[in-house]
């Protein structure tokens, strides 16, 4: 009996020194990382690619005037959009979100975002009105085009990966 006893002693302790050896490991291995962390809670950030378009100034200043006129009546001036906007009202639905790169707006591929403000949202927690007999597509995607001047690199360069992924 008292061997059994001593096995499992044993068998505790090489298990405790193993779960150690690999905390070890993973704080190391974190901290020979050679990007810093992502503390944004945005989703992995993806590197910028060589290939991310550049913006038309034009267009930016056209988006500008345009959002101004229909966005910023909800979504802020600022594209700040409400400071509540991840609390739920009391009947589930949201406030408008942040349009820079605070939001959530740069998740979403151009086509999404085209037809979110063209046809307005159909989820229940979105009070998102439709714009598609008010604005134009050249209207919308000016619209994008000054929200993405607004957009970090890293914001731009997600975006742009899951819109090249709907092509």
């Amino acid at each position: 009996m008292q061997a059994v006893v001593q096995r499992a002693a044993g068998a505790r302790v090489g298990r405790q020194r193993a779960v150690a050896i690999l905390a070890a490991v993973a704080i190391l291995v974190a901290g020979c990382a050679t990007e810093p962390a992502d503390t944004t809670g945005n989703p992995a950030v993806v590197p910028a690619p060589a290939d991310l378009p550049r913006l038309d100034p034009i267009r930016v200043e056209q988006g500008a005037e345009m959002y101004r006129a229909f966005c910023a009546t909800c979504h802020g001036i600022d594209l700040a959009g409400s400071p509540d906007w991840k609390v739920p009202n009391p009947d589930g639905s949201l406030t408008p979100p942040p349009q820079d790169s605070t939001g959530h707006t740069w998740h979403h591929s151009d086509q999404v975002l085209i037809d979110l403000i063209a046809n307005g949202s159909d989820f229940a927690q979105s009070r998102m009105p439709t714009f598609g007999d008010t604005l134009s597509e050249s209207d919308i995607l000016a619209i994008l085009e000054y929200l993405k001047s607004n957009w970090g690199e890293q914001e731009r360069a997600y975006q742009w990966e899951a819109t090249s992924q709907q092509r």
